[in-house]
């Protein structure tokens, strides 16, 4: 398959995934590793959202916090082109999308050369493109609105006292490592 404008070939998806992730790792960067900072989402780690407001699930989410991350995006949601017109909105002329990538399996029914019918699953992999919320004017406010800052947990008396009475070491911290 060849693009329209050049006759080199177009390079699959699986390729693609992995030429982004080769160059965060050569890049210093560990995608999988902690890619929030205490300003993001006001304190809550969360995981990117599609329009619908379900979780990404799998290497997309290692996809989209890298794009969140190189591109400096808070916002965890990401829609396509698409569903961005069609809640009105519109994508900022100039404005790059994301790869993202859908998995699934197929059934296939062949029959050998004894006329005898098998079923064989094929494994696929499809790319599209998303935009993060902050590449999008006109949403509606939900999708833009900030994260509510994360309420303090109510200590439990009992649990306190417990915890205590172990001796172990607790140490409280968020933006640097233990190890």
């Amino acid at each position: 398959m060849t693009t329209s404008n050049t006759t080199q070939p177009r390079i699959d998806v699986y390729a693609r995934v992995t030429a982004k992730i080769i160059a965060d790792l050569e890049r210093g960067v560990r995608t999988w590793q902690r890619p929030w900072n205490a300003d993001n989402a006001a304190g809550n780690i969360i995981r990117p959202l599609r329009a619908t407001g379900q979780p990404y699930r799998g290497v997309n989410v290692l996809l989209l916090w890298s794009e969140a991350l190189d591109k400096g995006y808070t916002a965890p949601m990401w829609m396509t082109y698409k569903q961005a017109t069609t809640l009105g909105a519109q994508v900022r002329k100039g404005e790059h999308g994301s790869l993202v990538v859908y998995a699934d399996k197929i059934t296939k029914t062949e029959t050998d050369d004894q006329g005898k019918e098998a079923e064989r699953q094929i494994a696929f992999m499809k790319g599209y493109t998303v935009f993060n919320a902050e590449q999008i004017d006109g949403l509606p406010a939900h999708y833009t609105v900030k994260a509510e800052p994360a309420q303090p947990v109510e200590r439990i008396e009992q649990a306190e006292a417990f915890f205590t009475a172990t001796g172990a070491t607790i140490r409280h911290g968020g933006n640097k490592g233990l190890f």
